[in-house]
């Protein structure tokens, strides 16, 4: 395995995702993990739920380069999670959003160079496709700085790479809380607009996906999942028929820097992107050097239009009930 025995650094370890995938992590041979975020409360919480002796907490921020480059410190994989994720805050705090996800980013590849880290794979988002948006587009820079950390990491053996998905079904934030949410206030589901669609990934698939990108990248790479999509309009009567509730709904206009489909590639993107069974990979044409095309189980993609979310299969409403109820969303 390739965790045994290391010791794993995650950065805004106490989210959702950094939760999971610290309870998966946990059921490796891993050494230590160590959870970095600057949230005192979610920490201590953490703590009281997942009781393991591999288990260190760090109080800290991304901002700050000297805590980090301390946390740092015989660290051999670093998770890089920690970003500030929603989208209206990002629009109306955007030095805010530059500081945490391209500051943040920045302050970590150079303090991981210093402390002879291993491997570093940022969690990136459908939002960083083309951006329209004050968060895509720090998120898109977090994604080309970690890219581009390949280019200038001299003969150290470290590697840089990332992955890309969408809202994860149920994560805090995500439409579905805050629809189960407004059904048991007793409030109407508000809906931006029925025909919009989202791609949908469950928890299990983000972390599998993660697990495939360290055990498979050499550096550079993006790693874009193979996945389904929803109508917003399908997701909110799935929650409602699962509650057993007659909610009413009303549409509400879109949101500043909201898209009608993502993206999780874009046109441009597609002459370097390849794909397996389970991934498209997209690979920096400078990066497509002779180690990468040692890997038999990549060919070019067959993709010829953007990977958007109106372009894939469609879960019906009774397939989302179906994974809302066994995810135990609703």
């Amino acid at each position: 395995m390739m965790f045994e025995g290391k010791k794993i650094l995650i950065t805004g370890g106490t989210g959702s995702l950094g939760t999971a995938l610290t309870k998966k992590l946990l059921e490796t041979n891993v050494e230590t993990i160590r959870i970095f975020s600057r949230d005192e409360w979610k920490q201590v919480k953490m703590q009281s739920e997942i009781t393991d002796e591999r288990l260190r907490f760090f109080i800290g921020d991304v901002r700050d380069k000297e805590r980090l480059s301390r946390a740092l410190k015989d660290v051999n994989i670093v998770i890089h999670a920690a970003a500030l994720k929603q989208m209206p805050v990002a629009e109306y705090n955007p030095f805010e959003a530059v500081k945490t996800n391209v500051l943040g980013t920045e302050n970590l590849i150079e303090s991981c160079l210093d402390n002879n880290v291993e491997l570093v794979l940022g969690v990136g988002t459908d939002k960083a496709v083309s951006p329209v948006n004050t968060y895509g587009a720090t998120k898109f820079l977090m994604e080309r700085l970690l890219v581009s950390a390949n280019f200038f990491k001299g003969k150290q053996k470290i590697k840089f790479l990332c992955v890309r998905y969408g809202n994860v079904l149920g994560s805090r934030g995500s439409i579905v809380p805050v629809f189960v949410n407004q059904i048991k206030s007793g409030k109407k589901v508000t809906i931006t607009d029925p025909l919009m669609t989202r791609f949908n990934i469950a928890m299990d698939e983000a972390l599998n996906l993660i697990f495939r990108a360290m055990e498979k990248g050499k550096g550079g790479e993006i790693f874009v999942p193979k996945l389904k999509s929803y109508k917003v309009e399908d997701m909110k009567d799935a929650i409602i028929e699962g509650l057993d509730s007659n909610t009413e709904s009303e549409i509400i206009s879109i949101r500043p820097g909201e898209k009608m489909h993502e993206f999780l590639i874009n046109y441009d993107e597609l002459r370097n992107t390849f794909e397996n069974d389970d991934d498209y990979v997209i690979v920096d044409k400078q990066l497509q050097d002779s180690e990468f095309n040692k890997d038999k189980s990549l060919v070019p993609t067959t993709l010829t239009q953007p990977y958007s979310s109106d372009k894939v299969q469609l879960l019906t409403k009774d397939e989302l009930k179906e994974i809302l109820i066994r995810d135990k969303k609703i």
